[in-house]
């Protein structure tokens, strides 16, 4: 039950870093829990949400990627209905897979995709599955190795390397095999094909349906502002946190600059963080320890850019989203809008696509202008053939520095180095998923806030290892039923994002 307390000032300050979805819950946790302690919220953009947020653009809302709001953790899940109530829709699930010129039903469903890959190529994947599941490989440092022993390299060839390599940019070779131990745990090749073949689905994120926002994700973290701000908290946008003072193993003030100039010196009691890790280190004064410094420098980030293309058809393709994982092809997923709410776009003879580019700050796609861009993502459209190149009437950009944290061969040490020396502050608290450079998704990073404002308030929770059993995006463990909520709450996230 909410109480109905307002935040005080002469109770003590928290300062927020980051109006995402992580400062925003942890701020709302406290006041859930009780605290009179005052949270000061301190955003650099001008909306809230983080990658969470809703954009928008001639009235016409759009995702920075979407964000289905389904969960098995039930403190989040009852946050999202505290805040939303009824702003929720229930929305029907269809996506799907562009490989090689086709599109294949996404979960597989088992006719089609037979029908796409041949019976030849079908049983090709089997016996190679087979063989390597009788004759793994040694080794397996690397998500490559990893999902070859799992699944096969026949079946690793066509669905996973291509996608893989063009979400992040670098070989598969590259990245950490407990990557993919996170992201793909239990995804089972025979189970999929069951469950095509018999329309069974144990498989709980794959699901047929989902709550969304009516008007977007950002819906609920602007609802979230609004009730900090009605019960006395504060949330500062175009306020960008550029130094964290500290007085040896203790927080003491940020400095915010604002958008108008002004610099504020903000004193706290307890401070929580959101910033990207490595970002968060270059501002600390006095600077952390040499091996911090230099760890921090080895941490690496994956950007993202979203082509929003207004079309003059109102339904152009059925989907919610489409994963693109041919290589030739530079938009890696697609999304599109009036499937997730009819809200999102205001004018019914017309729809929103979201192009999703995954790239680097700095590279040939980030460096595009507004009508190169559009030009680009129209073309591909057609391309796919989802809609006519001549159908985009507009469009708008939006570029995401620092949207993934990237698992390489240098970040788990490195990480370790960061987190001993950060928990060594005695009022300084670190969650979300650049706030402990994990890709984990909405829910999780919202627990992760939950249990940091439990900790202000006095637990002890190891923030660092919520989450490391972590299943793929389209795959969760649901917990056994004697489990009771608080081990559900710290040990299990699913999908959100």
């Amino acid at each position: 039950m909410m109480h109905n307390h307002r935040f005080k000032r002469d109770a003590g300050v928290v300062a927020v870093i980051g109006g995402g979805p992580a400062g925003l819950t942890a701020a709302y946790e406290l006041h859930r829990q009780g605290s009179e302690m005052l949270p000061i919220v301190f955003e650099a953009g001008d909306l809230v949400g983080g990658i969470a947020r809703t954009e928008s653009h001639n009235g016409f809302r759009f995702d920075i990627g979407g964000h289905r709001f389904f969960t098995k953790v039930p403190e989040v899940e009852r946050m999202w209905h505290e805040v939303l109530t009824d702003d929720f829709i229930k929305v029907p699930r269809l996506s799907r897979i562009y490989y090689r010129g086709k599109f294949f039903d996404y979960p597989l469903k088992f006719f089609n995709a037979l029908t796409n890959i041949g019976l030849i190529e079908s049983v090709r994947i089997v016996m190679s599955y087979a063989k390597w599941r009788a004759f793994p490989s040694k080794t397996e440092d690397n998500f490559e190795e990893w999902v070859i022993n799992r699944f096969g390299r026949r079946l690793y060839m066509h669905f996973f390397r291509s996608y893989t390599q063009k979400v992040w940019g670098i070989p598969p070779t590259e990245i950490r095999a407990d990557w993919a131990a996170q992201r793909i745990k239990n995804l089972s090749l025979f189970k999929a094909i069951w469950n095509s073949i018999s329309g069974a689905n144990d498989t709980t994120s794959l699901i047929e349906e989902f709550y969304y926002p009516r008007l977007g994700p950002g819906m609920m973290w602007e609802t979230t502002q609004k009730f900090l701000e009605d019960h006395g908290g504060e949330v500062h946008l175009h306020s960008r946190v550029e130094r964290v003072i500290r007085d040896g193993n203790r927080v003491t003030a940020i400095e915010v600059h604002r958008e108008d100039g002004a610099v504020e010196m903000v004193e706290a009691d307890h401070f929580v963080n959101s910033m990207a890790l490595r970002d968060l280190v270059e501002r600390f004064d006095p600077p952390p320890p040499p091996e911090v410094v230099e760890a921090a420098a080895k941490l690496k980030y994956r950007d993202f850019l979203i082509v929003t293309l207004i079309l003059d058809n109102p339904d152009p393709f059925p989907d919610n989203w489409v994963y693109v994982h041919s290589p030739d092809i530079n938009v890696g997923r697609i999304q599109n809008f009036r499937a997730w709410s009819e809200e999102m776009v205001p004018d019914a003879n017309k729809s929103s696509i979201g192009m999703e580019y995954f790239c680097n700050v700095g590279d040939s796609l980030w460096q595009m202008n507004r009508d190169e861009l559009v030009a680009l993502a129209a073309k591909e459209l057609g391309q796919l053939g989802l809609a006519p190149e001549e159908s985009v009437v507009d469009g708008a950009i939006i570029r995401q520095p620092k949207a993934y944290p990237v698992y390489d061969e240098h970040y788990q040490d490195a990480l370790k180095v960061i987190a001993d020396w950060i928990n060594s502050l005695e009022n300084f608290h670190t969650c979300g998923r650049n706030g402990l450079h994990r890709y984990n998704n909405q829910d999780h990073s919202m627990l992760t806030a939950m249990l940091v404002a439990e900790n202000i308030l006095g637990a002890n929770h190891d923030v660092w290892n919520v989450n490391v059993e972590r299943a793929y995006h389209e795959e969760f463990q649901v917990p056994k039923k004697d489990e009771d909520n608080e081990k559900q709450g710290q040990e299990v996230a699913a999908q959100a994002a």
